[in-house]
């Protein structure tokens, strides 16, 4: 069976869980594919490493001490799999091939030029990944939101994909917005429709429409969403807020979405979610509750440290014990009384001086009261 592809891409707005979308999907075709996940970022930085939580969010550290985007955690954690480094392209990268197999004289004369050798280059990276993992799936998401100039390159190389692996072996899913105004109460699928007309203006036609929602999508703006966008009404999809991400397979499986997957990629790979299911009745239903303090210096931005709020997800599934966060801001800290109704201290880490001394002080107050603490 040749390789399939999953090519995901985002609309309307960032931070929509384009991520979470493409790692949820994974998990339901895992039963019987290697998937392999791939993510495409349009900023010039070679790696995450060295860009601010603040402005980034977190940076993931994989096995390989590779450090890469944040939507890495998702992957690992809904797909089971160790991420290598490679698995991560960002545009510094790509600029970065491009400019040694010039040096090298590898273009043997030509000028070189976005296409088609910037693109040929991306291609030519994801085609290796496959070969070198030997996936049956890979599933590629492309940072970003369409419309931005970071991202064109990506889009077009994904765009010249269809013809390289042929029609058959790659579908495009594309996240959006549907939102729910206040006062007017009734969804809205015009950012959906721009949104999409934009993506339709480089070349790629959506197979699959995810809408992120607030509520269930109605049949009614399903259909008017197929209508003006030119896919199938059973795959308008919604992609709904929930309390807790590990829900969104659960949804997408209630919306039909494996089923529509199996038959454009031609693919059998049915999803397995008694375990899953359990894992997520634990979380609903604990039969304990504790709260444990987080002290760090990015504290306004709780995707700073995503991994550890993750990792206290996996301790209540595992445990059926609701753990409880407390954000404490070490910067400008007052006061350590906040020890006084918590069962437990994490210390994150952190670069710089700044928040250093809160740290310290929380550190020796947690060890003198023997309160559980953990440093990282």
């Amino acid at each position: 069976m040749p390789t399939k592809y999953i090519i995901v891409t985002g609309g309307v707005l960032s931070g929509l869980g384009k991520g979470i979308a493409a790692a949820s999907m994974g998990h339901l075709l895992s039963s019987r594919l290697k998937i392999v996940p791939v993510k495409c970022d349009g900023y010039l930085n070679v790696d995450p490493g060295t860009m601010n939580p603040y402005e980034h969010g977190e940076v993931f550290v994989l096995d390989d001490g590779g450090e890469v985007d944040m939507d890495f955690g998702h992957y690992e954690r809904f797909l089971g799999v160790n991420c290598r480094s490679y698995w991560n392209l960002t545009m510094g990268k790509v600029f970065d091939m491009v400019r040694q197999k010039e040096r090298r004289g590898d273009y043997l004369g030509k000028t070189v030029q976005y296409i088609p050798h910037v693109t040929d280059v991306i291609k030519n990276h994801l085609f290796e990944i496959a070969k070198d993992e030997s996936a049956d799936l890979m599933i590629v998401e492309i940072g970003g939101t369409v419309g931005d100039i970071e991202n064109e390159l990506f889009l077009e190389a994904m765009r010249q994909l269809k013809e390289d692996v042929g029609r058959g072996n790659i579908i495009y899913v594309h996240l959006t917005y549907v939102p729910v105004p206040y006062g007017v109460n009734e969804q809205k699928s015009k950012p959906t429709q721009q949104s999409v007309n934009l993506l339709k203006q480089r070349g790629i036609f959506p197979d699959v429409i995810i809408g992120r929602c607030p509520e269930f999508l109605t049949r009614e703006i399903k259909s008017k969403i197929s209508s003006f966008c030119d896919v199938d009404p059973e795959a308008v999809i919604t992609g709904l807020d929930v309390d807790d991400v590990y829900e969104i397979p659960l949804i997408f499986e209630q919306e039909g979405l494996s089923e529509i997957l199996h038959k454009k990629l031609n693919i059998y790979s049915p999803p397995d979610l008694r375990r899953w299911k359990e894992l997520i009745d634990n979380i609903k239903n604990p039969e304990r509750e504790i709260t444990v303090a987080i002290c760090g210096k990015y504290t306004k931005l709780f995707d700073s440290y995503a991994s550890i709020i993750e990792s206290f997800h996996h301790c209540s599934a595992h445990l059926r014990c609701r753990i409880n966060l407390e954000w404490v801001e070490t910067t400008d800290l007052v006061s350590t009384s906040f020890l006084d109704r918590v069962n437990g201290v994490v210390i994150p880490g952190g670069f710089g001086h700044r928040g250093t001394e809160g740290k310290i002080e929380v550190i020796r107050m947690a060890r003198e009261r023997n309160i559980p603490f953990l440093g990282l």
